[in-house]
């Protein structure tokens, strides 16, 4: 018996030190002992331990084990096995063991209801949750805080936003106490349904009463998450700054939301300066990490860029998943860079991650940037053969890239069987095939589109969106909820996007009149809906109130007031505007230079187009590809061959490789010059272009006859 004892004791202190291996091996010998005798409490340790250690199976074996040796579990005993297979998310069991519970005349605690329910939340199994919920209620065991929030969580993990909300009206109503968690999970869905205004007013009243309810890094996190949602990227920012200022250490998460807002808007330098951030502060960044910055480049029209990060990725042990795959396949079509993103789809695949069909609809957009018609039917047979099933978006994809080449009877083809595979058309599919239709000059089968349009009931997304936030607007005016100056940006997003600039205006004017001040976001996008609205005189006028209020110029703005210049041909303000760029440049992303450049270029001030060409080259760290072929295009549409010339120059010094066809497509006004240094220069270039891309003889020369037949087949 003294034996019995000193192994008990050994046993007590195993077990609460957590080493499981050890408390198995004694345990096992105490069974061995000739004088053993099973007793509950060694039992309910051990079940502890086992369920600690999230091995359900023999927590639940050694529970039938002790009742064959007439050892009855208590209450104690039952929680814990209810909260082993609640943390496993096994659901099931949790309420078989609560059941069996009630049979043994054990009455269940507030502890086992909470087990029980989080167990079906986890699982989203919601309605379950709210089931036993009230059963609890109705057994005489009062739900608490952490009930609610167990509830909460359900709702919130079953994508229930509205019932999360109106469960939280029923807590206060109860006079519930809310703590940080809870208000975090309303936040969340708030955000989820649209509300961002109501969120963003609770994560104020958070702040206000820090002692009771503080706003932690998940609060600070959704709320940037929020900002990032509207493309409000310097708001998202604003929020991480004032995080730290409040003493919230950010996490990997928080990083990440701030790198994503960045990435989205193709901002490579701040998305960089951030994931460096992330290593300097002792974190590791993770996949999305790294995700996110290779999309900022792929976004910036920096394929190669793009690319080492994904590599860097590999070489960091850390594995790339399908989103990083499309990410980067996204990135090199955007480029028109086809063959190198058809490539990645078989790279994936040797990697062991299969294309999916976000995979298919970049490839079959990037067909149509890239000129190339032959490629989608590749494509397409690609998708059947791995038994990828086209969604919407890979239908419109391909559909818009046929009508890009003008085959209508192939693009006729694809919407037949979109319609024959039950796959619904929405408002896209059907501007796509009405427009592409009209500038084809079918008329009669764009008028019949639009009947299928009417017939299936797709109204414009935009106006029904306009018509909702109108609606929810004018809701919280007249319920005293008065908006701020999220909401009208709001609002005046959607007007911009409905085309309705005199709505939008007379809104900018009740927000001062209400006596909220403006910010550059929301005057950015006035100036974009006065643009869309044919008013660019007011945009001058807007960019003049800016200054006089003190409200500083955005990137978007920048780009606006240059856009507006060129409308009405106001190129004094336009190179004004262009020289301000000096000390900003370096902030404004490639994708909106590259913009500004077109504009200038198309509206025939090759001059300020160059100006503003030489200042991103000493300015910016990086000029892609995309860049140059902007510049290119348009200098040849004007018959500047020889500053074309200079320019495929700078292009091989500063180490970016000019395509086949950019050579190719300055030939034909060389040899109507009768510039035959210069096409001897461009054939050896040619020569030697297509010999690296095609392993052809370097010797071998292409007559000008063959040569003079590609002009028309430009890359842009």
């Amino acid at each position: 018996m003294v034996a019995l004892r000193g192994g008990t004791n050994d046993k007590l202190e195993i077990t609460l030190s957590g080493n499981l291996q050890h408390a198995v091996h004694v345990f096992r010998w105490m069974k061995n002992q000739d004088n053993y005798c099973a007793r509950n409490d060694i039992y309910g340790m051990m079940i502890r331990l086992y369920a600690r250690h999230n091995q359900v199976d023999q927590a639940r074996g050694l529970f039938f084990e002790m009742q064959e040796w007439r050892c009855k579990p208590d209450a104690d005993i039952y929680n814990s096995l209810i909260h082993a297979h609640s943390r496993a998310g096994q659901w099931r069991w949790a309420i078989n063991i609560m059941e069996d519970m009630l049979r043994a005349a054990i009455p269940p605690t507030r502890t086992t209801y909470n087990n029980v329910i989080n167990a079906c939340g986890a699982a989203g199994n919601w309605k379950k949750a709210l089931e036993l919920c009230k059963k609890m209620t109705e057994n005489g065991v009062g739900p608490d805080l952490v009930t609610h929030n167990i509830v909460l969580s359900a709702l919130k993990n079953g994508a229930q936003y509205s019932k999360a909300i109106s469960y939280f009206e029923i807590m206060k109503g109860a006079n519930v106490t809310s703590d940080t968690f809870t208000l975090n999970i309303i936040i969340h869905c708030l955000v989820k349904i649209g509300q961002c205004g109501e969120a963003i007013k609770l994560f104020n009243s958070m702040r206000e009463r820090r002692t009771k309810c503080p706003p932690d890094v998940v609060t600070y996190t959704s709320i940037m998450h929020t900002y990032c949602i509207y493309g409000q990227v310097e708001n998202c920012k604003a929020i991480f700054d004032l995080m730290v200022a409040e003493g919230v250490k950010p996490n990997i998460v928080a990083y990440n939301s701030l790198l994503g807002a960045y990435a989205s808007r193709g901002m490579h330098r701040e998305a960089l300066a951030i994931f460096n951030l992330i290593k300097k502060n002792g974190l590791r960044p993770d996949i999305v990490s790294y995700t996110s910055l290779l999309n900022a480049y792929g976004r910036s029209a920096q394929p190669e860029k793009a690319r080492e990060v994904f590599n860097k990725m590999k070489k960091n042990s850390c594995k790339p998943n399908k989103v990083s795959y499309n990410a980067l396949i996204d990135a090199y079509g955007s480029a028109g860079m086809l063959k190198e993103a058809v490539g990645l789809l078989h790279e994936m695949e040797k990697d062991g991650i299969q294309p999916d069909v976000v995979s298919i609809s970049t490839l079959l957009a990037a067909c149509g940037r890239c000129r190339q018609i032959t490629r989608i039917e590749t494509i397409l047979e690609a998708a059947r053969s791995r038994g990828i099933d086209l969604n919407t978006v890979a239908y419109n994809s391909g559909i818009k890239s046929y009508l890009s080449f003008g085959d209508y009877e192939k693009a006729l083809e694809l919407y037949t069987s979109m319609r024959e595979s039950n796959v619904k058309p929405d408002a896209v599919t059907y501007n796509i095939l009405i427009s592409g239709s009209s500038k084809l000059g079918k008329y009669t089968e764009s008028l019949r589109f639009f009947e299928d349009m009417v017939d299936s009931k797709v109204s414009s997304t935009k106006e029904g969106k306009l018509s909702e936030a109108e609606s929810t607007f004018s809701s919280m005016k007249k319920s005293g909820c008065f908006p701020d100056v999220l909401t009208y940006t709001t609002l005046i997003q959607a007007y911009n996007a409905g085309g309705g600039w005199k709505r939008a205006w007379d809104l900018f004017k009740e927000m001062e009149v209400n006596g909220i001040p403006p910010d550059a976001i929301i005057c950015s996008s006035l100036m974009e809906a006065f643009n869309k609205g044919g008013e660019p005189e007011r945009v001058l006028q807007l960019m003049e109130f800016m200054k006089k209020k003190s409200i500083p110029l955005n990137q978007k703005s920048y780009f606006e007031i240059i856009a507006s210049c060129t409308m009405i041909r106001d190129w004094k303000t336009a190179s004004e505007m262009i020289e301000y760029l000096d000390s900003s440049l370096s902030s404004i992303s490639v994708g909106t230079l590259n913009h500004v450049l077109n504009f200038l270029g198309k509206c025939g001030k090759t001059e300020n187009m160059m100006k503003l060409f030489y200042k991103m080259v000493t300015s910016c760290s990086t000029v892609g590809l995309s860049t140059y072929a902007v510049v290119l295009r348009n200098l040849l549409v004007v018959g500047k061959w020889r500053k074309y010339i200079e320019v495929l120059q700078w292009m091989e010094d500063s180490g970016v490789h000019p395509t086949l066809y950019m050579f190719q497509n300055v030939l034909p006004y060389i040899w109507r010059e009768n510039g035959m240094d210069f096409a001897a220069t461009m054939q050896e270039k040619i020569r030697n272009t297509s010999a690296l891309n095609t392993g052809l003889p370097t010797q071998k020369r292409l007559p000008p006859s063959v040569m003079s037949d590609h002009h028309h087949d430009w890359p842009y």
